[in-house]
């Protein structure tokens, strides 16, 4: 298995930053994933991630790691994300 995760961009955050899916470095702390992604795309986290939501696998998670310490599964803000996993990256959805 790679050293990679797979981040899938949907709606603005796609066409922010031009691509719909890449690979990136893993293990990666899950706290540093905006950080990573500013470096890549400059001005994405004000423009973008700040109203996101973002799942790991098949979970939303808190990326700042706000909240409960562990959040309630004994990994809270130490969450990794590893080799394999797929992550999401969710601008809110509207309809009308």
């Amino acid at each position: 298995m790679s050293q990679t995760f797979q981040i899938h961009y949907f709606s603005t955050a796609s066409s922010y930053t031009k691509k719909q899916t890449e690979s990136l470095p893993a293990p990666l702390p899950l706290p540093k994933l905006f950080d990573l992604l500013e470096s890549r795309y400059p001005g994405i986290k004000e423009r973008v991630l700040v109203s996101c939501a973002v799942s790991v696998g098949l979970e939303y998670v808190d990326v700042d790691g706000n909240g409960d310490e562990d959040g309630g599964k004994g990994g809270g803000a130490a969450r990794v994300i590893g080799p394999g996993e797929e992550v999401a990256i969710i601008p809110p959805v509207s309809s009308g």
